[in-house]
């Protein structure tokens, strides 16, 4: 818990699972990232009711990043995203439709991990599609959701809540995949764009 409105469940490094975000509004609550498969979803929802915490009617996705989205198809409600968020994972359901899962659950040995005992691997698309900017109001605060430049991937969206201060980062401040390089200059744009928001406390996707 990080106050009366914004809660978040831990990074596990093993799997793989970033830290899932959880939004408390008056009238609906909001998730950030659906997590890496099924039962990451599961075992969230189970951490949420612990808290006596209702399920959130919409998930915002950070971007597309398997363990950020391949649980979208067990979230509660609606899952946004911007649209070329929405691009990579039509894409890629589409690669794994055509070349079978070994290739993705080959990409690392956390993957193999979370997926093990034969979970299937289901990819959707998000039910909602933005593209730069949007406000949220699920009532006594704000959620605006951005697009930025990230040295990680083409797709970040930041989730700022400014009542709090509060700013969910997921993965932008990486590198990216696999080679974890940064590209400078996207790299500086980012820092110019974070700067930019009033945020006093920024929570990052795996640490």
């Amino acid at each position: 818990r990080f106050s009366s409105r914004i809660w978040y469940a831990t990074f596990e490094e093993e799997r793989d699972r970033p830290c899932l975000g959880y939004i408390r509004g008056d009238n609906w609550s909001v998730a950030v990232d659906a997590g890496h498969s099924d039962a990451h979803v599961d075992e969230f929802y189970d951490a949420l009711k612990k808290e006596q915490l209702p399920l959130p009617e919409l998930t915002v996705i950070t971007h597309w990043h398997w363990d950020h989205s391949f649980g979208m198809h067990r979230v509660n409600g609606l899952c946004i995203a911007n649209s070329r968020t929405n691009r990579h994972l039509k894409e890629y359901a589409a690669k794994i439709a055509t070349e079978g899962e070994e290739t993705f659950l080959s990409l690392d040995p956390s993957i193999r991990k979370e997926y093990e005992g034969g979970r299937p691997v289901v990819i959707v698309p998000a039910d909602i599609e933005f593209k730069k900017t949007l406000r949220l109001d699920p009532g006594g605060l704000s959620v605006c959701l951005s697009t930025s430049v990230s040295p990680h991937t083409d797709d970040t969206t930041l989730v700022y809540i400014p009542e709090e201060k509060f700013l969910f980062v997921g993965d932008c401040i990486c590198g990216e995949f696999p080679t974890w390089e940064k590209d400078s200059q996207k790299t500086k744009d980012l820092i110019r764009t974070i700067e930019g928001i009033e945020a006093q406390h920024c929570l990052g996707g795996h640490w």
